[in-house]
């Protein structure tokens, strides 16, 4: 069996990846991208049956998010002891090891061109897992994310495919993951565009929206085609609730600007001891615990009675004010749970006790109390992610109702901006990874750049050859017209020169030596006359981006592309000028 895999990977696998090495390689991404949401949905099955699980098994009346019904001392032991499991496991892990979660995607795609390990995503699996078994404050989204994009980079490494094409599979994987999750295809597909690659391209929708699709009847196989949440017919009453829903839209924007700002002043003490961060997150999520039992775990038991109608006002309130400070102060420091699930479940409560209270203002006008708490999901959403397209059509998918279009549009575009433009806050995630330090560059010349591998434009009309020739193997050499000369030194190739620059001086040789002069018996091309360029190399797999930084660190005037094809033995295939580069760039452009 080994030997038939090598077999079809020797003769198969190189020409998939010459193929998609450049931005149109569009049929090959496509079935990527539907493989990445097959295994991106296997791989969220398990994660969800992980966490549903022994929930059932351990929650009063096998409800896997039942942690109301707990007793008060385990309500309040389970997430102490839970952040003392996850505190010391994270402690026992090197620094890089302990990043998870969309922001670690991000990180990865911008600095690392979506390189993610499998070790990373086994940390998310089990700390995505234990941080709500435990009952802390979290979500499964965000690792979920994690999980998708890392499975689907570790399909790209395996098949040793470009990083232009690796950072398209961790886009799928990112897709697949929020569609299987919600149910919500659309909404995973603008996730990955608009949240995580903030970029959208025609080459890329593709890819994405085939993992998205199937990564969601994955899931449909095994929990139905019903969306996360049972949602009962919804309409706008009257065009006069229209000032209401503005208000509302100034709340959710200013409890989002808080939940930021929030996660960002908790984010400041990262460089304490990590089993010290996670063990003040469980003390501070005891009393919450046993106060607010319904900020525990995921909630979204809550989110369907907000929904419903089934909670009052006080309840509304209290369980959104409690849910939006203890995840903002434990997300900030470092308890490794996702965000997406909180969210809604903030602008569900807060939503739905605002519709509670226009309610009692105009009774016969106001609208049902579950259209608010969804108008409250989708611009909360909108409002932390800024990522109102990704908000809208999340409400719109969960709820299949167009009535729900104008209202929505109206309120999600207001939070957004009020959070963004009044309290200055910037997406969540960018925030996040402003206090780590980092920035995620995003510049329509950055984005081009990283869309295509230098194996897209390389010249392979190169040959390699020795320092030191005789006149007679400088004419063979010359035979096989190539264009470029690589030129072998003790460590591999040193400069590179024009072939014709050789043919040139042969020519001039054969001048001299009819006019009289001794013929040379030895010719160095390091020491002729020509246009040499010093070399550096750059992988196969590295995108335009990479080969530009690359030329800066080193100062070279051409790159030789270059891949490990067996033990300390590396091949050349091409070689790569800043020129080319920069006219391939405008080429695209025009």
């Amino acid at each position: 069996m080994q030997t038939l895999w090598q077999t079809l990977s020797a003769r198969y696998l190189p020409g998939l990846r010459r193929r998609l090495t450049g931005v149109d390689a569009l049929p090959k991404l496509a079935a990527m991208g539907l493989l990445s949401g097959i295994v991106t949905g296997a791989v969220i099955l398990l994660f969800r049956l992980a966490i549903e699980w022994p929930l059932e098994q351990f929650l009063p009346g096998r409800n896997s998010e039942n942690f109301e019904q707990l007793d008060l001392l385990t309500r309040g032991l389970l997430p102490l002891l839970g952040a003392g499991v996850l505190g010391l496991l994270l402690h026992r892990l090197a620094i890089h090891d302990r990043k998870v979660g969309v922001v670690h995607v991000m990180e990865r795609l911008n600095y690392h061109q979506g390189y993610l390990s499998l070790k990373g995503a086994l940390v998310q699996f089990v700390t995505g897992v234990g941080t709500v078994i435990t009952g802390q404050s979290a979500g499964r989204e965000g690792p979920a994310v994690h999980l998708g994009a890392a499975f689907s980079s570790l399909l790209g490494q395996w098949l040793r495919l470009p990083n232009n094409s690796i950072r398209t599979l961790v886009a799928c994987g990112c897709a697949a993951a929020i569609s299987a999750s919600f149910n919500t295809p659309i909404s995973g597909v603008l996730f990955a565009m608009e949240v995580v690659m903030m970029e959208y391209t025609i080459a890329g929708f593709t890819p994405i929206i085939l993992a998205a699709v199937s990564a969601a009847i994955v899931t449909q196989a095994a929990y139905g085609p019903e969306p996360a949440f049972t949602v009962p017919p919804l309409v706008l009453n009257s065009l006069g609730e229209v000032p209401w829903i503005l208000l509302i839209a100034v709340v959710i924007g200013v409890a989002a600007a808080l939940f930021i700002q929030l996660v960002d002043l908790a984010g400041r003490h990262s460089h304490r001891p990590v089993l010290l961060r996670i063990g003040v997150c469980g003390l501070l999520m005891v009393p919450f615990a046993l106060l607010v039992p319904q900020t525990m775990g995921i909630g979204y038991d809550t989110v369907s009675a907000a929904i419903i109608g089934d909670l009052g006002f006080w309840v509304l309130i209290s369980v959104g004010i409690s849910k939006l400070l203890i995840t903002s102060i434990t997300i900030g420091l470092g308890m490794p749970s996702g965000v997406i699930g909180p969210t809604l479940f903030m602008g569900a409560t807060l939503g739905g006790a605002m519709g509670l209270v226009g309610a009692q203002l105009s009774p016969d006008y106001a609208s049902s109390v579950g259209l608010y708490a969804l108008l409250g999901m989708g611009a909360m959403m909108g409002a932390v992610l800024q990522a109102p397209l990704t908000a809208l059509i999340t409400v719109l998918e969960l709820t299949r109702n167009p009535n729900i279009i104008l209202p929505a549009m109206l309120i999600i575009t207001t939070a957004t901006l009020l959070t963004s433009e009044v309290f200055g806050k910037r997406s969540l995630f960018l925030t996040i990874l402003k206090n780590q330090g980092l920035s995620y560059q995003n510049s329509p010349v950055i984005q081009a750049l990283r869309r295509v591998s230098v194996g897209a434009i390389m010249d392979k009309n190169i040959l390699r050859t020795e320092r030191l020739l005789t006149p007679g193997e400088a004419r063979n050499v010359l035979s096989s017209g190539p264009k470029w000369l690589l030129v072998d030194g003790s460590n591999g190739p040193t400069a590179l020169l024009p072939a014709v620059d050789l043919a040139r001086y042969l020519e001039d040789s054969e001048t001299a030596t009819k006019e009289g002069e001794p013929a040379p018996e030895e010719i160095d091309l390091i020491q002729i006359p020509a246009n040499r360029r010093d070399l550096a190399p750059v992988q196969y797999q590295a995108t335009l981006e990479e080969a530009l930084n690359a030329f800066e660190s080193s100062n070279a005037e051409a790159l030789y592309v270059q891949r490990h094809v067996a033990p300390m033995i590396q091949r050349v295939y091409g070689v790569v000028l800043k020129s080319d580069i920069e006219s391939y760039y405008q080429y695209r452009r025009s």
